[in-house]
């Protein structure tokens, strides 16, 4: 959703927790080590078996996004005639055996299983104005704050952004979470939430929900970072022994949180990183991401666009944490600097509490097919540094 994080490393289960999406991966100045995917061509029979109704709502969550994608030369001719296919099942499968390839996604060890997690729009408590219960901003973009697009010096870091502030003709780093959090910022107030845990997983998510008082919601996305690395907090707890590696979700960071209230300045001190905001247009929709079109619940994925370009179609084969099968096409419509890696999704789940609980708990194996327009040339596969 904008999503928006960072780099997990080996950290955390969904949520990309602590990472979750957003799509903005411009702040390293440092580029990040490319990885090596392999499209394996296979045939429509090799896919698993999807019912119709997941291929349906697969099919149209990608369709959705075909007025941005047909000004692309990939897919122009595939959105075409795209919209002209009828929500019947046979016709979306003739459809997609006409018009589109498949290939299967390998890492550079020719491992065709990757990592699935989740993610979601949240919905926390909050007010327009301070209160004695409502007293963590929420920032928009401070006024202070300068970027500079890296790639017009340096092509190689093209997408690059290095964030910061002038001291007289220096520019210098814009402040860390930490001086955020302790000091403020130079910058509008959005709202007022009553947890400073729920802003870090707001800033986690990337977009979500204030619910307030008068029954209405506020809506906010992404809309910039300060610059520095996003770092999980999970891990910190992890390095401190507070939790085990296989134990990190939301759910038991939340839980630390509310056991440890004198720690969590130096739990959120740990991840440097801070995502601002800006108010979004209240709608049912959902979460509009990286490519800027509404991400549909259980059918929208994020995806590290190294690998996979934004607006693919693929064909996810995965499990819930409870082990029940998960068999669909999916829209590759968002990003996140979590979402790294030649096999590797990020699902999105829906809003409120009920998908962040499927979201949180979600670090499952699964495998992950390109259907790609026939005659098209395949994505460039990244080379090692």
């Amino acid at each position: 959703m904008k999503s928006a994080l960072r780099h997990l490393g080996w950290a955390l289960p969904a949520l990309a927790l602590l990472a979750g999406c957003n799509g903005k991966e411009d702040h390293a100045v440092k580029p990040e080590p490319h990885a090596i995917a392999t499209y394996a061509s296979a045939d429509w029979k090799d896919l698993p078996t999807v019912s119709d109704s997941d291929l349906l709502a697969g099919f149209e969550a990608w369709r959705s996004a075909c007025e941005r994608l047909k000004r692309d030369a990939t897919w122009a001719t595939t959105c075409q005639a795209a919209v002209q296919v009828p929500a019947e099942a046979g016709k979306v499968r003739g459809f997609l055996n006409e018009h589109l390839q498949v290939y299967g996604l390998r890492s550079a060890q020719n491992n065709a299983n990757g990592l699935i997690t989740g993610y979601y729009e949240p919905v926390y408590p909050g007010s327009l104005t301070a209160t004695d219960t409502a007293s963590v901003p929420v920032y928009g973009v401070p006024q202070d704050m300068i970027t500079v697009a890296l790639d017009s010096v340096y092509p190689e870091l093209k997408g690059k952004r290095l964030r910061g502030r002038l001291d007289g003709q220096v520019l210098k780093p814009y402040d860390t979470a930490e001086v955020i959090n302790r000091e403020g910022a130079k910058a509008p107030v959005l709202a007022w939430l009553t947890d400073p845990m729920d802003l870090q997983f707001l800033q986690i998510q990337g977009s979500g929900r204030i619910q307030l008082d008068d029954g209405r919601q506020l809506r906010i996305g992404y809309a910039d970072q300060n610059g520095h690395p996003y770092r999980p907090i999970g891990r910190w707890l992890v390095e401190q022994g507070q939790l085990k590696k296989e134990d990190v979700t939301m759910g038991s960071i939340h839980a630390w949180a509310q056991a440890n209230p004198g720690r969590v300045p130096e739990l959120l001190a740990s991840n440097p990183s801070y995502v601002f905001f800006s108010a979004r247009p209240d709608s049912n929709e959902g979460p509009r991401g990286s490519l800027n079109v509404p991400l549909t619940a259980g059918y929208s994925v994020a995806i590290d666009r190294k690998v996979i370009p934004l607006g693919s179609l693929l064909w996810l084969s995965t499990t819930r944490p409870d082990g029940s099968p998960v068999v669909r096409p999916v829209a590759a419509q968002d990003t996140g600097g979590a979402i790294t890696g030649e096999v590797r999704a990020d699902l999105f789940w829906g809003t409120g509490s009920e998908a962040g609980a499927l979201a949180g708990d979600m670090k499952q194996q699964g495998r992950i097919w390109l259907l790609w327009p026939k005659g098209a040339a395949l994505p460039e596969v990244p080379k090692a540094p």
